[in-house]
């Protein structure tokens, strides 16, 4: 590309705002696409209000609706996508009408996401990415930023010859919002990510409780290890290399005993504050569904097409469609349940 790169962030809501405004402010050609009305007509009239520990962003953004995803007319040469992991799919279809001949698209999601990606746009436009941002947000056009640029972690990488000398390009966008590691195997790192998601996520958001706070019952810390334990038992057994994610050396998840708990101690201490309610927690909290399926019940389907065990993971995943069906609330009276539905 001899211009300056046309930029989308396909899903700007806490961490896709973030990230915009980021790309923003470095002066790049980015346009922010969101499916919440009252958050993009808040960011049309005010713009995006990033809030971190030491610093508040005021920022205009151009942003568009997602319907008006139809009315583009030039093609955009890289999309981030920070959609749901369940919503990958149709997103995908949308955006590649509008993604350049030999533009990326950019999975920067929770979840196994980067074939269903490929499968819609080719694997020759496709990037894959694992983020770790910290992030809330409750009123359109305000985010709660709680990981700052110092404490923001991605991984890029390529899935295809196609693609292997263009990582780069993500790289380079990417290094404004965090920091940044180039990985030979993303579907690994990813599946590295989702160990450290099912210890986290849904487990603490069954609680009601932020993931700190829920960490330090002892019985939920145990039980918590025991779901990103299956997690690795999954990824191993699907041949993949236990690889450190959030800046971690080689050195620190070599011992298989104590991966689980390295991921857990390193997320806590550098990435969430005390108050951090995970995506899981948000979307509940907001009358959504989450995306339990994508990450614990993925766990548990692995593990049982290995002839495998997956007990807390089948747990969580009960339990948190309990909660999705109204039949249950978030909230600390859950834990006695979950330590007897997990054995």
């Amino acid at each position: 590309m001899t211009n300056a790169p046309k930029i989308a962030v396909l899903g700007a809501g806490a961490n896709g705002a973030s990230i915009g405004v980021d790309l923003t402010r470095a002066g790049l050609d980015v346009t922010l696409i969101e499916q919440w009305p009252a958050h993009v007509e808040a960011m049309r009239a005010s713009g995006a209000t990033i809030v971190m520990p030491e610093e508040t962003l005021h920022q205009e953004v151009r942003v568009l609706h997602l319907c008006q995803v139809a009315e583009v007319r030039e093609r955009f040469d890289i999309v981030l996508m920070l959609m749901k992991a369940y919503d990958t799919r149709w997103a995908a279809e949308l955006i590649s009408s509008v993604l350049a001949p030999e533009g990326l698209l950019v999975g920067v999601q929770n979840g196994m996401t980067v074939d269903t990606i490929a499968d819609v746009v080719g694997p020759e436009r496709t990037i894959g990415c694992v983020i770790e941002i910290t992030s809330m947000m409750f009123e359109p056009g305000v985010v709660q930023r709680h990981s700052a640029h110092d404490r923001s972690w991605f991984a890029v990488g390529s899935i295809d010859p196609a693609t292997a000398d263009r990582v780069g390009e993500v790289t380079a966008l990417l290094e404004h919002v965090g920091s940044v590691e180039v990985v030979d195997d993303i579907r690994a790192a990813k599946w590295m990510k989702l160990v450290s998601n099912a210890t986290t996520l849904v487990t603490t958001g069954i609680l009601g409780l932020p993931m700190v706070e829920a960490a330090a019952i002892p019985e939920m810390r145990a039980l918590m290890l025991r779901s990103g334990e299956e997690a690795l038992a999954a990824t191993t057994a699907l041949g993949n290399p236990v690889l450190p994610i959030f800046g971690l050396t080689p050195e620190a998840v070599e011992d298989p005993a104590t991966v689980v708990e390295t991921l857990l101690d390193t997320l806590l201490g550098g990435f969430v504050m005390p108050d951090s309610k995970t995506t899981v927690l948000q979307d509940w909290m907001k009358g959504r569904r989450s995306e339990v399926d994508e990450l614990n019940g993925l766990v548990a389907r692995t593990l049982r097409e290995h002839g495998q065990a997956a007990p807390v993971n089948e747990a969580v995943v009960e339990l948190a469609h309990r909660i999705e069906r109204g039949e249950l609330e978030p909230g600390p009276h859950n834990l006695e349940l979950l330590l007897e539905l997990a054995g």
